[in-house]
């Protein structure tokens, strides 16, 4: 008897691809309800911003005669008394003489923490982190008074402070933001120098790289998207400070540019409008900051987000 062998091909590819799943998280009504709470919360916090930029613009005599929901009284005049009154040429050089440094100084001492923290296992590894974490712990207030006495009997050339002491200088504002934010730029440095990978460290030192080439021509530029988030933290915390300014600074010719916006203030009444046009004068300078570092800002706070 003689058997049959019947041969079957494999069934050809269709060469399409399948067809995407329909739906999603966002796709879905949970994902509607979502969408519409976030953009309703983000109107919201929109709102009082948008409405201070369009009575930056209006005359105040004219919101006082027809209310501040209509519209009209368009003018450029609260900008430019804004400008002149509250001398801000002045103070915005001054923010910059405090921002700058400021932000530079705490992003290259916690840089060289947190690589200690992240490269070295030692007894009081977790001990020294928290040291430098608890300067966040504190609340302002309670610091003052022994601040202010310190920085007061600290003395200081007479070419870098008027004063002849720590008050009334620029160098007091340096130091005490540098204080108060090096523990959080630790912290996260630390943490993000952790997630890189111990084994290029070991190639530098196979080829011979000494401790602080490992930091400066291999670490610094891997950290790169972590600093530009934390630079941009940093600028807005330390330009927006006014707590400090007006403790340690005695003279209004040295007060930075928020501290400025009281001298838009009335005897009497206070010019809403102008007060409007002056903040967001100050908000400008921020906003430049963001947008020129948003691309690595977000790159560094959703790292690691995709790691399994």
């Amino acid at each position: 008897m003689t058997e049959t062998v019947v041969a079957t091909t494999p069934p050809k590819a269709s060469g399409k691809s399948p067809a995407p799943r329909s739906g999603g998280g966002l796709n879905s009504p949970r994902g509607t309800v979502a969408t519409v709470i976030m953009a309703v919360l983000a109107l919201l916090w929109l709102f009082p911003l948008v409405w201070a930029l369009i009575n930056s613009f209006r005359d105040y005599d004219y919101t006082q005669a027809n209310g501040y929901l209509s519209f009209g009284g368009w003018t450029l005049d609260n900008y430019r008394e804004a400008w002149e009154r509250g001398n801000f040429g002045l103070h915005f050089k001054n923010s910059l003489l405090i921002t700058v440094p400021a932000v530079l100084l705490t992003l290259w001492l916690s840089s060289m923490v947190g690589f200690v923290l992240a490269r070295f296992s030692f007894r009081l590894n977790l001990t020294l982190l928290g040291v430098f974490l608890a300067a966040n712990l504190l609340p302002p207030q309670a610091l003052l008074i022994p601040i202010f006495r310190i920085f007061r009997e600290i003395p200081l050339p007479m070419f870098m402070s008027d004063s002849g002491s720590m008050l009334n200088s620029f160098w007091s504002l340096i130091l005490i933001n540098t204080a108060f934010q090096l523990g959080f730029c630790t912290f996260v440095l630390s943490n993000y120098m952790k997630t890189l990978p111990h084994e290029i460290y070991e190639s530098a030192e196979l080829d011979g790289a000494s401790v602080w080439r490992q930091y400066w021509q291999l670490t610094m530029p891997l950290v790169r998207p972590a600093l530009a988030a934390l630079a941009t933290l940093q600028v807005t915390w330390v330009y927006n400070e006014f707590f400090w300014a007006t403790v340690l600074l005695q003279q209004g010719d040295k007060y930075p540019v928020t501290s400025a916006l009281n001298n838009l203030r009335g005897q009497f009444f206070t010019d809403t409008n102008l007060v409007a046009a002056g903040s967001i004068l100050v908000a400008l300078p921020v906003l430049v900051v963001f947008f020129a570092l948003q691309k690595q800002f977000v790159s560094g706070l959703t790292l690691g987000s995709t790691k399994g």
